[in-house]
């Protein structure tokens, strides 16, 4: 993809046939606010630069019958989502439909440069199955503070050896296409706000809950990030006052207190003190415990499983609370690994946010489950380029 939109209006008509699908003309002249004959002059632009293509005819409205308008079916995105422990990548297209999705396992600590050994085979990967020849944009998400403008994390606390690595211009050089790079829950947040739960909420918050803990913070419709991007980072939100050392170097996080790591570690010293026969057993025969114990041992009504979702929903809502409070979102969008742990945890987050803040706020307000689970992240990274390419260069 070489050619870029050259300027607000073809940019404006490109991102309405992303999230719209085809539309005529006419159609489109209605959510614009330009002429009929100042529409025509940029749609015939567009058409020119192959952007854009005509998609058969529109629906009569009267009058002679005009052609359908769709993005060029050829355009291809690549999605890639890094977790602390596995990585998801994804190839759509312009509409940003999934065309073809792989997950692997990968720990987020091995570094960068085997990390992106492994996006790269998994890109590889897709391109020889036929889905691609070759990828117009990238966006890539990862699990820690990202500087926006740059692409590079900063001093990300459960990645070890990321620190100012240049994401973006390695990729961008690795795969021969603009890169774009923020945090994971950045681009969750948008995969839920473009296909999911969140379609047509303008202010939304969604919270993250993995090995880590992260908040989206979608404001207008564009995800707000900040001055240097850190906006959202309420895993190291004090939790605890006192309380647990955590890999930021801070005490009481809510992040060393709930997270699926600390529930993990919660879980195993629960086994080993034989205070859950449920988990012992799975300790037994997996040789470790994971959040996803921790979820069936629940499902199977073990009481102290069940204790330790409620008692990490309750701290996560308190932070919740006074996000909420500040904020006044209209949605709150749960998210991540951990919301396998499913209703009992959503109740606990919900009484304690429904509890703490004004009536005035959370009136009206639902507290609910992601709907795109792992797809959300690539769909969201495939946005994010799409955003920068479909914007004047």
């Amino acid at each position: 993809m070489t050619a870029r939109p050259a300027n607000a209006h073809q940019a404006r008509l490109l991102k309405l046939l992303r999230d719209g699908g085809p539309n005529s003309r006419a159609q489109l002249g209605d959510q614009v606010d330009l002429s009929r004959s100042k529409l025509a002059v940029e749609v015939d632009r567009l058409l020119e630069t192959g952007l854009v293509v005509a998609d058969g005819l529109a629906a009569s409205r009267g009058g002679r019958r005009s052609h359908n308008i769709r993005l060029a079916p050829n355009l291809r995105f690549l999605g890639v989502d890094i977790g602390a422990t596995s990585i998801d990548v994804a190839v759509t297209n312009a509409e940003l439909e999934i065309l073809g999705h792989i997950t692997q396992p990968m720990e987020v600590r091995e570094g960068p440069v085997a990390v992106f050994e492994q996006v790269l085979a998994m890109a590889a990967k897709l391109k020889a199955s036929g889905l691609a020849e070759g990828f117009d944009g990238a966006g890539i998400g990862v699990p820690g503070p990202v500087r926006f403008p740059e692409g590079v994390p900063v001093a990300p606390p459960i990645m070890p050896g990321w620190d100012g690595f240049p994401v973006r211009e390695a990729l961008s050089q690795e795969l021969g296409c603009p890169v774009m790079v923020d945090n994971d829950v950045n681009l969750m947040a948008m995969g839920e706000m473009h296909a999911g739960v969140a379609r047509s909420v303008g202010d939304f918050l969604c919270v993250k809950i993995g090995t880590g803990i992260g908040c989206g913070i979608v404001v207008g419709g564009a995800v707000h990030r900040g001055t240097t991007g850190s906006a959202g980072d309420i895993g190291h939100i004090q939790a605890v006052p006192d309380g647990r050392p955590c890999a930021c170097g801070n005490r009481g996080c809510l992040e060393a207190h709930f997270s699926g790591a600390a529930l993990a570690r919660d879980a195993l010293e629960a086994a080993q003190q034989d205070l859950s026969a449920e988990l012992a057993s799975r300790l037994e025969a997996n040789g470790g415990l994971t959040a996803i114990d921790v979820a069936a041992a629940a499902a199977a009504g073990d009481a102290t499983a069940l204790e330790l979702i409620r008692e990490g929903g309750n701290r996560t809502g308190q932070v919740i609370a006074g996000l909420v409070s500040f904020f006044n979102p209209g949605l709150v969008v749960i998210g991540g690994g951990v919301t396998g742990l499913g209703h009992t945890l959503l109740a606990a987050i919900r009484t304690q946010v429904y509890r703490q803040s004004l009536p005035l706020a959370t009136g009206n307000l639902p507290i609910v489950l992601g709907e795109l689970g792992p797809t959300a992240g690539v769909i969201g990274a495939a946005r994010l380029i799409s955003d920068h390419l479909f914007s004047p260069a």
